[in-house]
């Protein structure tokens, strides 16, 4: 993730007119794989924006330097103009919220900061429409990124994903993976046994071997109090030392996959085991929403929606909730 000192350096730079070179470790929503897909942008889109950088745009990296000192979530947004002409005369139509008689406020493609609380930065002229558009990046970007010809929108992150330990490397574990990826989280998967544990079945995963055919190495492992643990061991035969780790750890969401017969056993092996009544408690059980889900595949999707509203409640406060969830009509 890019770093407060490097942005306060940047707009040092920006500001004093020197030229700059943003880089896609900096900014990976311009990385080729990150593009994939989208018709209208390269990864040469980034040099542009680099080059057409003014000191009008310090105050977006000031702006981005703070929010990463306060802990807030907020991003760094990128309009790209592939097509002034067609940005700039694209009007709203039968279907969307009218912002007015024009499309873009300019040509220019620009960066922008913008946060939770829909509070924008931006050194350069823009529209109502464009305000609207760059209020979208907080869905991590966007919504409506490819809405309006000419132009479209980027936008990277200032706070960390948030990371899931998958312990275990069944097949239910591999498809969590690769959901888990697909919608921003910062996946880990941890196994005894280099058959299952393999790039192939994991591709997105930081991989973490253990040895001695077995889960003990696992208590040597630390983990912040922040993550989310997924106990999905090959045939629940490792799910007692999955648990125990993760109460230990005091991880913000455990989950086990289970029926209830298995789970009074792994209850009582986690008893022994050194693990709590509290933190048992503690843990989901059966983890994932329930939908009828019974397929490796169905019950990933069972479990990552999990995670996402668990990542939705932990991020933001019960009044905010309560007002998207109106807005969508539920």
């Amino acid at each position: 993730m890019v770093t407060a000192e490097f942005l306060r350096s940047l707009a040092a730079d920006v500001a004093a007119g020197r030229p700059v070179e943003l880089s896609f470790d900096d900014f990976p929503c311009f990385a080729a794989k990150a593009l994939e897909g989208r018709a209208h942008v390269t990864p040469a889109a980034l040099a542009e924006i680099s080059a057409g950088l003014t000191p009008a745009d310090a105050c977006v990296f000031e702006r981005a330097a703070k929010a990463i000192d306060e802990g807030d979530l907020a991003w760094i947004g990128f309009k790209y103009v592939y097509d002034a002409s067609a940005a700039c005369e694209n009007v709203d139509n039968e279907v969307t919220k009218k912002y007015g008689d024009v499309g873009s406020g300019c040509g220019d493609s620009f960066v922008f900061f913008c946060n939770d609380a829909k509070e924008i930065v931006c050194g350069r002229e823009h529209s109502p429409r464009d305000i609207f558009q760059m209020k979208d990046a907080t869905r991590g970007p966007a919504m409506h990124a490819e809405q309006f010809d000419g132009l479209t929108w980027l936008a990277v992150a200032l706070f960390d994903k948030v990371r899931v330990w998958l312990l275990g490397a069944s097949d239910a574990s591999a498809e969590v993976a690769a959901l888990a990826h697909h919608v921003g989280f910062d996946v880990v998967a941890v196994d005894y046994d280099p058959a299952y544990i393999s790039e192939e079945r994991f591709p997105n995963a930081r991989r973490v071997l253990l040895g001695g055919g077995n889960f003990d190495e696992l208590s040597r492992i630390a983990a912040n109090p922040s993550d989310y643990a997924c106990v999905l061991t090959r045939g629940h035969m490792f799910d007692p030392e999955a648990c125990v780790w993760s109460i230990r750890n005091n991880l913000h969401y455990i989950g086990m996959m289970g029926c209830k017969g298995k789970n009074d056993t792994v209850h009582d092996l986690v008893l022994s085991k050194g693990g709590t009544e509290e933190g048992w408690e503690r843990i989901k059980r059966p983890i994932g929403l329930k939908f009828g889900a019974k397929t490796p595949a169905e019950l990933a999707i069972a479990i990552v929606a999990e995670l996402v509203d668990e990542r939705y409640k932990q991020n933001y406060s019960e009044a905010a909730r309560a007002k998207h969830d109106s807005n969508l009509g539920r």
